[in-house]
């Protein structure tokens, strides 16, 4: 009986000791669990500080690409006088191309949606280019093709680059 006695003892204390580590465990999760979340807090704070300046700087360089892909202002930039619209369509879908490979890398620090802009605006321009040499005949030059491609930009409703512009800044405010 005196074995029972004993066991049955060292039952009770084990017992109230995993009894009290239950209260205390529970007692204390609440503040441990609080002390992690903001410790996660901080640490997405500190790596928000961290890349939003790359995210920026990202968002202005693909306002740099949509700004220098825009016919308006790459076919002024890139004539020269006598070129012919093959000549000129070749340099123009190059130079779309070296911009788009030059800035693939933003795609990182932007939006899903904002490097679909990007994409459209890049495979858009090289479409209408394309088209606009493909109406001309052989014998057109370079100044015939920017022409064509600024009539066909005029005749749109809406300026696709503006919107594109736009679809961009709104997703940037996002960030804010």
């Amino acid at each position: 009986m005196n074995l029972t006695n004993y066991l049955l003892e060292i039952l009770k204390f084990t017992l109230a000791g995993v009894g009290t580590v239950y209260v205390a465990f529970y007692l204390i999760k609440p503040h441990l669990d609080k002390t992690e979340n903001i410790q996660l807090i901080e640490l997405k704070k500190t790596i928000s500080n961290q890349t939003l300046p790359l995210r920026l700087q990202a968002y202005e360089r693909i306002v740099l690409f949509i700004e220098r892909v825009n016919p308006a202002s790459m076919l002024v930039r890139l004539h020269s006088t006598g070129l012919s619209a093959a000549e000129l369509h070749s340099i123009v879908a190059n130079e779309i191309r070296n911009e788009f490979q030059h800035n693939i890398t933003q795609q990182i620090y932007v939006s899903s949606r904002a490097w679909a802009v990007v994409n459209r605006v890049k495979d858009d321009t090289l479409s209408i280019v394309t088209n606009a040499v493909k109406a001309l005949p052989e014998t057109a030059t370079g100044l015939d093709l920017s022409k064509t491609v600024l009539a066909h930009l005029s005749h749109l409703q809406d300026n696709p680059y503006d919107i594109a512009l736009q679809m961009v800044k709104e997703d940037m405010e996002a960030l804010f």
